[in-house]
């Protein structure tokens, strides 16, 4: 599997505005409920995601292992997923919400992230601080749905392999290309991606 072609497979959208959303449109080659159950069961996300606990229900809460926690919004099953998404001591705004449909035999996955972003934060990493690990969230979830175990890829090492490092530039890449089909100003944007691309592949050249 080439896995820039399944990066190359995603729409990529940014609102900018005082509340940023960044949103990302696939096709996976599943039916609607498998997908659903690989984003709602516990044991599957920790195949392909992150482990995950908590009281697993509308108005219930989760957190993942080291990342994001938050309560469970809506719960619509197999088509709407929605949470907040916090992280740190002052994470301020922020929702994630997944929607499933059927397309073409196989099920058009839709993620929508809105975040209040500190203006020193976004200006130095835009809207690649997020979309990047989400491109890289929903290449785990793909090669889980082919294989239907553990995608087999080491988070802490995959920028270090030659098909990692070169889907983390093409990644950031791409949400610079969304950012400025936003009316982001190209040098912020240059800027940005680098920075970006720094960030998830250290040490490496873009």
């Amino acid at each position: 599997m080439d896995f820039v072609d399944e990066l190359l497979k995603a729409q990529r959208e940014l609102k900018d505005g005082d509340v940023k959303t960044i949103t990302l449109r696939r096709h996976y080659d599943a039916e609607v409920e498998d997908v659903w159950d690989a984003c709602t069961d516990a044991k599957r996300l920790s195949r392909w995601f992150l482990p995950v606990s908590g009281d697993l229900r509308v108005g219930g809460t989760y957190q993942l292992q080291g990342n994001a926690g938050g309560e469970i919004l809506r719960c619509e099953p197999p088509s709407l997923l929605k949470v907040s998404w916090l992280f740190g001591e002052n994470p301020g705004f922020s929702e994630v919400e997944v929607r499933l449909s059927a397309q073409d035999g196989g099920t058009l996955f839709e993620l929508h992230h809105s975040a209040e972003v500190p203006p020193e934060f976004w200006g130095q990493f835009g809207p690649g601080a997020t979309g990047v690990g989400w491109d890289l969230a929903l290449l785990g979830l793909g090669l889980h749905l082919t294989t239907g175990g553990d995608p087999g890829i080491e988070e802490a090492t995959f920028h270090e392999t030659p098909e990692g490092r070169r889907y983390i530039i093409e990644s950031g890449r791409a949400w610079g290309e969304a950012h400025l089909a936003a009316g982001g100003p190209p040098d912020l944007v240059a800027a940005t991606v680098a920075a970006t691309t720094a960030f998830y592949a250290p040490g490496q050249d873009s």
